[in-house]
């Protein structure tokens, strides 16, 4: 299993609306809610006696069953769903992302691709 994270840019009450949107969107995609567990979160740690903070941060939890091209396309999908197509952050555990803003639908799918097969599809930016 792998671990993922998945962050928006923008006004902190849109960052959460929109994960919650991204989060809705994978399951109820048939091909990916299988093989993903997802979990909206805050990146910040807890303050004791505090409410705590808004959602900043996706957290997918990916099985071994999944593709790579399955998650990619959802999420290319979800994103050609929204106006403007958010910014999305998503990362790696070992550190290695990719920043999708501004890219086509078959743009965003490549870069998600190849961050999902540990690089080998570089048709992409990764930083």
């Amino acid at each position: 299993m792998t671990t993922i994270t998945v962050r928006a840019a923008g006004d902190p009450a849109a960052v959460e609306a929109e994960l919650r949107s991204l989060r809705a969107w994978l399951e109820d995609d048939r091909a990916v809610r299988r093989h993903v567990r997802s979990e909206v979160g805050s990146s910040l740690a807890p303050v004791p006696g505090h409410q705590g903070d808004g959602i900043d941060i996706l957290s997918l939890v990916l099985s071994s069953g999944l593709s790579a091209a399955s998650l990619a396309a959802a999420i290319a999908s979800w994103r050609s769903t929204r106006t403007p197509s958010p910014t999305l952050v998503v990362q790696r555990p070992d550190g290695t992302r990719v920043e999708i803003s501004g890219h086509s639908q078959e743009e965003a799918e490549k870069l998600m691709r190849s961050l999902l097969n540990g690089g080998e599809d570089t048709g992409g930016s990764a930083a």
